[in-house]
């Protein structure tokens, strides 16, 4: 069933339970995306046809039921030979479970799930629907504490015959009330003495009723007295022992008219002025079913004119001789009498008893390559109880078929005789792999090699922190039994995060930055791209990102837009600048380092220079209307001068030419070869002033474009 799509709706995901006549599987609605609870009949009752009608007709009846404590059915329905009842999915524990973790319960907490267990009676019992099976298996407490009843109809859909085959019966007599254990109508009274037992369990930790089996346990239901809660466990208050005593009474006029009015002790059980309440007591009437002894006859006394022998004899003596005699002739023929009807009493109580002892013998049927079902009827109807049934898997036999009896067909035996059988099961399966954060192609091949076709692996996506396409989760669990040749394979694959961060895009090229908003499962906006000038970065790069700051938690598909540098604005002014360097001493090396500020920003570095004689430096500058331009020099670490350089006199073509600054012999020798490690060729400085370039950088779509506005050569003297 797992992976099978029921009523092209349910998708079963995994088994989560089951009993004698149902499976119980968990599943997804496909169509409201929710999880539901799916119970389905057991394979050897989908031939039972009054069984599907009332399993129908009770699951109806329970769908009708609308209350916070009962579990939901949402729907019913049958595919082939598989009839099924959709019900809400409740995450948590049954009652059962908790009572073997931590019985015996608090008594608040106890009274409180008893309580929500009467409030699903009520509603119950108010639309016409007894339970019949209240039992700590059968309520469900979800995590949120809520108590859920479950069940509700299906308990009703049993049969004569499968309360036999199913062990339904058997597994619920604990929970029996006496009525129920004597086989009459059961009523609403019925569902309170079984909700009585849960309450004892859940205070005691143990049940009212013990037995060597299921007989002996229904005849404690009927005949004995449990033990009291409070000897079991003192700190348990007499007014909820009250309601134990009365809920469980035998007789059941004697116990709770209703189930609202037993919430309603059970309300109000807890409160102080209830804590010391008398405890309760009950004439114990006798049953007319229990055994009973009849007092022995008393012959009559002397008073009452003595005995018809003593009468007869005081008769003879006064009658004389003669009487004597005659009575002496009836004396054999009373003895003979009595004699003969004792006999024929002997007689015909051996022929009663014969009768009684005496059983037929009927003849033992084939019922090899029989479905165990069938065999099993066929048993019945020929008087014959089925004995030990071994389930082995047989190579060639079909799964619940019989392939071998213990007598051989013919055998005479007595009626009620046992007979054991040998019915083939499903074969030993391979354990399932577990293929999780391995990504699906592997996983794939990993089935093939297990002997899975292809064809039978099917994905679904979720969104996780996993990689894009690694499996996060897979169906059949791992080490479930499977059988490659007919499983159906379902893997959960990963569609990446719900949300990724957003990467910073400042000072990318454009090409770069798409391909990283595109990797992350994010989109350019239409019209995305959107140029700007920028003095601070070149063409080509990105110089703001919107509307989602680097870091910003985004969702896959959300569309950016990048603002990407035009180069320099129109109005900015490339203009190179000669910067006069000399060395400390002439003819001696002094390590010039240059930095410089202009539109780009402030205190950028130019580089070093070693110089051994006078000479000039040429340093590019960007100015703007509102941002002139600096050049500092350094030498051999210390500042040496700081030069501005005026955007209006830039483009005027004024700024002043600046001098040398003093070293140890002044002046700069005429003439002497420059001392350059960056390749610059500044003119000779020994009389003349190096040209100055200045240049209006202009946008266009390729980049920066310079046009030359004007040169100057001045004379510079000593």
């Amino acid at each position: 069933m797992i992976g099978h799509e029921l009523g092209g709706r349910y998708q079963i995901i995994e088994r989560i339970g089951g009993g004698g006549m149902a499976l119980v599987y968990k599943a997804q609605d496909i169509l409201l995306n929710r999880n539901v609870a799916i119970k389905v009949l057991r394979q050897q009752f989908v031939n039972d046809e009054e069984f599907i009608r009332r399993f129908r007709r009770e699951a109806q009846s329970a769908a009708s039921l609308s209350h916070p404590n009962i579990v939901s059915v949402y729907d019913v329905g049958q595919e082939d030979e598989v009839h099924y009842i959709v019900m809400e999915y409740v995450e948590g524990q049954n009652l059962n479970e908790i009572i073997k973790e931590r019985a015996p319960l608090q008594v608040d907490e106890a009274v409180r799930i008893a309580s929500q267990i009467a409030d699903a009676l009520d509603h119950a019992h108010h639309n016409q629907i007894i339970h019949r099976d209240i039992k700590p298996h059968n309520i469900l407490i979800g995590r949120n504490g809520r108590v859920k009843v479950t069940d509700f109809g299906i308990a009703r859909a049993v049969t004569s015959a499968t309360i036999t085959q199913t062990g339904s019966v058997v597994g619920s007599v604990h929970y029996f009330s006496p009525e129920h254990a004597k086989g009459v109508a059961t009523g609403e009274k019925s569902d309170l003495y079984s909700l009585g037992i849960v309450l004892y369990q859940m205070l005691t930790g143990r049940l009212p009723f013990f037995g060597e089996s299921p007989i002996s346990v229904a005849l404690k239901h009927l005949q004995e007295h449990f033990d009291e809660p409070r000897m079991v466990n003192p700190m348990i208050p007499q007014s909820v022992e009250n309601i134990i005593l009365k809920s469980m009474r035998k007789n059941p006029a004697e116990r709770y008219q209703s189930a609202k009015e037993m919430l309603r002790d059970l309300e109000t059980c807890l409160l102080p002025e209830r804590q010391t309440e008398p405890k309760l007591n009950f004439i114990d009437d006798v049953d007319e079913d229990s055994t009973r002894i009849v007092p022995a006859i008393k012959p009559q006394s002397s008073t009452q004119g003595g005995s018809k022998l003593t009468r007869d004899s005081q008769a003879s003596e006064e009658r004389g001789v003669g009487s004597k005699r005659k009575k002496g002739w009836n004396r054999p023929a009373f003895w003979v009498s009595l004699t003969v009807i004792i006999l024929l009493a002997m007689a015909g109580v051996a022929w009663y008893v014969n009768q009684l002892v005496t059983v037929p013998e009927v003849k033992i049927p084939n019922v090899v390559n029989m479905q165990e079902k069938d065999a099993v009827a066929l048993l019945e109807k020929d008087g014959i109880k089925l004995g030990e049934v071994t389930r082995q898997f047989k190579e060639g036999v079909a799964e619940g078929v019989v392939y071998e009896q213990g007598k051989p067909e013919g055998t005479m035996v007595k009626e009620g005789s046992t007979l054991d059988i040998t019915v083939s099961t499903a074969k030993t399966l391979p354990k399932m792999i577990s293929v999780i954060d391995m990504p699906y192609e592997t996983a794939v091949q990993k089935l093939v090699e297990q002997g899975v076709d292809k064809d039978r692996i099917s994905q679904t996506e979720e969104n996780s922190d996993k990689e894009p396409g690694t499996v996060i989760g897979q169906s059949p669990d791992a080490g479930t039994d499977f059988d490659p040749a007919a499983a159906v394979i379902v893997l959960k694959v990963s569609k990446g995060p719900l949300e990724v961060k957003m990467p910073d895009l400042f000072n990318k090229t454009q090409s770069e930055a798409v391909a990283e908003i595109e990797k992350l499962g994010l989109k350019l906006a239409k019209d995305g791209i959107k140029e700007e000038p920028s003095f601070e970065i070149e063409a080509g790069k990105v110089t703001k990102q919107w509307p989602f700051a680097p870091k910003d938690s985004v969702t896959p598909g959300s569309e950016v837009t990048l603002f990407v540098s035009s180069g320099y604005p129109p109005e900015a002014l490339e203009y190179t600048y000669q910067v006069p360097v000399v060395p400390a001493t002439e003819g001696k090396i002094s390590k010039i380092r240059i930095t410089y500020g202009d539109a780009r920003g402030e205190n950028q570095e130019w580089g070093t220079q070693k110089v051994g004689k006078a000479q000039y430096l040429s340093v590019k500058l960007i100015l703007a209307p509102n941002k002139n331009g600096t050049v500092s020099v350094f030498r051999d670490g210390a500042l040496l001068e700081t030069y501005q350089v005026s955007y209006i006199d830039a483009k005027q073509g004024t700024v002043p030419v600046p001098e040398f600054p003093q070293s140890n012999t002044n002046t700069p020798e005429n003439g002497a070869p420059l001392d350059s490690d960056n390749g610059q060729n500044p003119p000779d400085t020994g009389m003349t002033q190096p040209k100055t370039t200045i240049s209006t950088a202009k946008h266009t779509s390729g980049g920066n474009s310079k046009v030359k506005v004007a040169n100057k050569e001045t004379k510079h003297g000593n």
